[in-house]
């Protein structure tokens, strides 16, 4: 999977679990649906986004009784690297 990953352009630091194209855009890691819905109506320049690790609370990843985290998604591409959103579990908290 690593040669998968990095020949879709997924940079190693960003790497997580899961890895998908979805309307030609990567998808790494527990990527929240209101991520994806955005980056699908914005289509920015981008190769796709990325949740590094795996965040307690991240769609997925939620754990009874534990505090969710607070954690990016990150827009990357060769040219490109930024904060496009932060969640605490599912919740947004900003773009």
């Amino acid at each position: 999977m690593d040669r998968v990953k990095a020949g879709l352009g997924v940079p190693d630091d960003l790497v997580s679990c899961h890895t998908a194209l979805v309307d030609g855009y990567v998808l790494e890691g527990h990527v929240p649906a209101g991520a994806l819905e955005r980056l699908l109506a914005q289509r920015p320049a981008a190769t796709g986004l990325a949740v590094p690790a795996m965040p307690i609370g991240s769609p997925g990843m939620e754990i009874p009784d534990a505090d969710p985290d607070t954690y990016e998604v990150v827009l990357f591409g060769p040219d490109t690297r930024r904060r496009f959103a932060r969640y605490r579990g599912h919740d947004l908290l900003d773009e």
